[in-house]
């Protein structure tokens, strides 16, 4: 089975919802991140094999098989392939994982795997259309209670006893260290930047601006996250608030895989060897568990502990997920998230496995580290594990 490497990994700045991504079409937006891609590896883009995006909202300007459609808004090689994946959270964390797949399999020799998500102008919950009929159906609901990510959230505080107080820590934490990080640099090497357009009251177009610095990050304190509402007002004993949730967020992300010795042929410099990448089932009902099983299948079947881990990256979808897990794995988070993560810097959702990928290789190669982890829930009760090598 062929070596495959990361040649390189770029991002946009995740804008903030109603922020300066907020206006600029989701194609338009991946099409950027792919372009910088191709540039800033200096590869034409006729190498490329095949392109898989992540993308979890696929209406109106995200539909129609939004990752073909960037490429050629790009002017890339109309002769590419490319295909939208559709796994909740992780959708973009699973195109890196096919993308893996076509290049181990010897399928392609490259391929390019990303994902994006505007979610100011394409809700959540757009797909979402009862009158074409139920996503879950009573058959669904003879084997599983239908639950909310909310109510997973909660759900999983209550079972690892978690209480508010450990929660909104927790928050504190991810912004300082996202805002730390901002004002280091230490993001401005994998951004992209974006020309973004500029509206007036009415809607019409006055200019454009560079968003090029994640815009979600912002002074937090215990004491002000004190007064919060909670997110389900009518549940009993609930704990979340939008201070320990992830960030509705605007965001694209793109990352070349080839296989090593495609790589020596262009003369390009690998920057990390995929080790292994993984999707794995998990109870749908407690729904976030996922990052649980995942870590622990990837690093058993690749003979590692935790503690051969420099940099982890989990998705900070709600602040009981990273805690779980953190309990059940047994991390002190002292290389977890090191950078903030999702409830700072914000969750595009078919673009944040990128993006999460994107920052553990680059954290990696500021200290030094040797492995990195990358581990995301998935709605539904899925959760992903990405292994890589610094070389």
């Amino acid at each position: 089975m062929p070596e495959v490497v990361i040649v390189e990994a770029v991002r946009s700045a995740v804008g903030k919802r109603r922020g300066g991504l907020s206006n600029y079409l989701a194609p338009d937006l991946f099409s950027d991140v792919l372009a910088g891609l191709v540039a800033r590896s200096g590869i034409d883009s006729s190498v490329v094999g095949q392109v898989t995006g992540g993308c979890v909202s696929q209406v109106g300007q995200q539909s129609g098989n939004i990752t073909r459609s960037a490429w050629l808004a790009a002017g890339l090689d109309p002769r590419v392939g490319a295909s939208t994946i559709h796994s909740q959270c992780g959708s973009s964390q699973q195109a890196f994982t096919l993308a893996y797949g076509l290049v181990a399999g010897g399928v392609v020799d490259a391929a390019i795997a990303g994902g994006v998500e505007s979610m100011s102008q394409v809700p959540i919950t757009s797909s979402v259309m009862p009158e074409l009929g139920p996503s879950k159906t009573p058959r669904y609901e003879q084997h599983y209670e239908i639950t909310s990510q909310f109510e997973a959230a909660d759900r999983i505080a209550e079972t690892w006893g978690l209480t508010r107080d450990d929660l909104e820590e927790y928050a504190v934490r991810s912004q300082s260290r996202a805002a730390n990080a901002i004002a280091a640099g230490r993001f401005t090497s994998q951004i992209v930047p974006v020309e973004a357009p500029v509206l007036d009251g009415d809607g019409a177009v006055t200019g454009t601006a560079v968003v090029d610095v994640d815009e979600g990050p912002r002074p937090t304190t215990r004491e002000g996250l004190a007064g919060l509402k909670v997110n389900q007002k009518d549940r009993p004993g609930a704990l979340h608030t939008a201070a320990t949730s992830s960030q509705i967020s605007d965001g694209a992300s793109a990352l070349l895989l080839m296989a090593a010795d495609r790589c020596a042929t262009l003369d390009l410099r690998p920057r990390a060897r995929v080790v292994d990448s993984v999707l794995v089932g998990n109870d749908p009902v407690m729904m976030l568990t996922g990052p649980i099983p995942a870590t622990q299948q990837i690093l058993e079947r690749n003979n590692l502990t935790l503690g051969d881990i420099d940099v982890v990256e989990i998705n900070e979808a709600f602040a009981s997920v990273v805690l779980a897990w953190a309990h059940e794995v047994k991390s002190d988070l002292s290389n977890v998230n090191v950078n903030g993560g999702a409830i700072a810097l914000g969750h595009p959702l078919g673009a944040t496995g990128g993006v999460l990928l994107t920052k553990c290789l680059n954290e990696l190669e500021r200290t030094g580290g040797r492995y990195g982890l990358v581990t995301m829930c998935v709605g539904g009760g899925m959760g992903t594990g990405t292994l890589i090598e610094r070389i």
